[in-house]
């Protein structure tokens, strides 16, 4: 069973860990928590690690207008003041919440495997703010114990140094940070109206073209428009897409899918994913599916819109967490109760798509 974490408090703290001064560091993270079977020991590569910035975790929109008004040092003096006031869930709070309820299942059936979720709790904060955040964390009862507080330096490295396979934040120019170094990465969006979530299942839904693939065919429909990309889609049927910023996302939840699979559970995994695109299947939807399979990867559900809106398909999935490239789809979503992530990837971040039907991707 893996459980990481010591609490590292990162360069621009001034209290710094042990763990911190080793070399082997980010290699082995060894867990302070006892379980009543010993402190556990694990490789973090066997891990699939997700990093979730605090402002996305948690609601923090008054202590950032602290901050924005009072400056930083009135800032901390807040947080120290209300330390024992735990905050509000934040949008990512749910997907983390199911990221823990697939753990439990897995080591049901493998209690001695590491190939688990691994939550990291990252932040810009300094270390005075880590007391608000431990209290925060225990009042909702998470097990969070790998934390990196960077005092307003870069996540970025460390993220490259744990392996990372997806980084969510409130700050688009980290995600693109991150996006441009090789991270998963998405920027997370507070939705004013939320749908009731599983408790019980991880559901994650994808957009297709310049998200689980490259934006080729994105550029094709931008340069040549509808027609001009369905001719694309028909001539390159049997050619592969290139990879996206988020394939290796998926493939990670299909590694762990396959060990649910593997105990009889297909019907019942506690995983579940989606393709949510705007392609229409008869027309381009063959290239996209010949492609997942090229590369041993599956969802779950696959639903082509053929341009019709996502947020009504959405509402009735109810993921925890949708990725799309495209402002536009993500601002529906989240107009129909979803939480959804937009991906700042490929050539729809130079050309913002306008409200009107997108049946280009």
């Amino acid at each position: 069973m893996k459980r990481c974490s010591s609490m590292m408090f990162c360069e621009g703290s001034p209290i710094s860990s042990p763990l911190h001064e080793s070399p082997a560091a980010f290699g082995v993270c060894v867990s302070m928590r006892r379980l009543g079977i010993g402190i556990m020991y694990c490789l973090m590569e066997n891990a699939v690690t997700i990093a979730v910035s605090s402002r996305v975790l948690f609601r923090t929109e008054t202590e950032q207008k602290v901050y924005e008004q009072k400056g930083v040092e009135e800032y901390l003096r807040y947080q120290v003041e209300h330390e024992n006031e735990p905050f509000a869930p934040g949008p990512a709070f749910s997907f983390v919440k199911a990221l823990e309820a697939v753990n439990a299942r897995l080591r049901e059936l493998y209690p001695e495997s590491e190939e688990l979720f691994d939550i990291v709790l990252v932040t810009y904060n300094h270390a005075h703010v880590g007391v608000r955040l431990i209290n925060t964390i225990n009042h909702h009862n998470l097990f969070i114990e790998r934390f990196c507080m960077t005092g307003g330096s870069s996540p970025i490295g460390y993220l490259k140094a744990w392996q990372t396979n997806l980084y969510l934040s409130a700050d688009a120019e980290k995600v693109r940070e991150a996006l441009s170094e090789g991270i998963a990465a998405a920027t997370m969006f507070m939705s004013n109206k939320l749908t009731e979530v599983s408790q019980t299942q991880l559901r994650v839904a994808f957009d297709g073209d310049a998200v689980l693939f490259s934006d080729e065919s994105e550029r094709i429909f931008k340069a040549q428009g509808l027609d001009g990309f369905f001719q694309h889609e028909r001539d390159n049927e049997d050619i592969l897409l290139d990879r996206g910023p988020l394939k290796d996302f998926l493939a990670s939840l299909g590694k762990l899918q396959k060990k649910f699979y593997a105990k009889g559970h297909r019907l019942d995994c506690p995983i579940r994913t989606y393709l949510v695109t705007a392609r229409s299947a008869a027309s381009s939807g063959i290239r996209a599916l010949k492609t997942l399979r090229a590369w041993g990867l599956e969802t779950d559900e696959a639903l082509f819109l053929a341009g019709a809106p996502k947020g009504p398909m959405l509402e009735k999935i109810r993921p925890h967490i949708y990725f799309d490239d495209q402002m536009f789809h993500v601002e529906g979503a989240a107009e129909m109760g979803t939480v959804a992530a937009h991906v700042p990837y490929g050539i729809a971040q130079k050309h913002p798509h306008k409200k009107s039907l997108n049946t280009g991707k």
